[in-house]
């Protein structure tokens, strides 16, 4: 599910739901910590990611996180199936909405401050030596974006971010948001023409490839 010149340049890296995944799971709901402790250290730079593009805010990205991990691990046995990160991406998602409530009161810091900060590497690409897509990381297409993701409504931003940003598929993201699948390719599509158009108010975009994402109702 790839966007069409926008959020893909903010690609992040999502542990998928394989074979050890899952039995870290289920070691973790027979009360063996030491596996839950490795699935937040495998899931954490993931949830910190989406938190603090859905926030915008260090602060506020930190604080949902622990607070994730906090209600994953209280809600552990009641995980069915195989889609473990779709799961934890519902309670993050639920989170941060929740966090986002509380931001006017307190100081915030921003995102480009934030990914500057040398103890967060996770929130840039992986160093394979310069690409486009990492130059446009670093560039002002990169600051305009983060901006116009802002700029969302917080349904349309948080779906944007799970499919585009993390690669979850339309129907992990409907599992996480608690949509149905046609209104997570509504949003996806009004959320990428919407990301398009504030780039090139902008200036930072100029000649957006054809978008792809089906319509559906919000």
């Amino acid at each position: 599910m790839e966007s069409a010149g926008t959020a893909s340049a903010t690609r992040a890296i999502t542990p998928p739901d394989d074979a050890a995944a899952i039995d870290l799971v289920r070691r973790a709901q027979a009360g063996e910590l030491t596996a839950f402790n490795t699935l937040v250290l495998r899931h954490q730079d993931a949830i910190y990611s989406l938190a603090l593009r859905f926030l915008g805010n260090r602060e506020g990205a930190e604080d949902a996180t622990q607070e994730a991990f906090i209600r994953a691990y209280s809600k552990i046995d009641s995980f069915t199936g195989d889609r473990f990160r779709s799961w934890l991406f519902t309670i993050v998602s639920n989170v941060a909405r929740d966090e986002l409530r509380k931001q006017q009161r307190r100081p915030q810091r921003s995102l480009d401050e934030a990914r500057d900060d040398p103890d967060r590497p996770d929130l840039d690409p992986p160093d394979r030596g310069p690409t486009p897509e990492s130059e446009a990381m670093r560039s002002d297409l990169r600051r305009a974006l983060e901006a116009a993701l802002r700029e969302l409504p917080e349904d349309w931003r948080m779906t944007v971010v799970l499919a585009d940003v993390h690669g979850l598929s339309y129907e992990e993201v409907a599992q996480s948001t608690g949509v149905a699948i046609g209104t997570v390719k509504s949003r996806l599509s009004r959320a990428r023409g919407r990301l398009r158009d504030l780039l090139r108010d902008s200036g930072e975009l100029n000649d957006a490839p054809a978008r792809h994402g089906d319509g559906g109702d919000s």
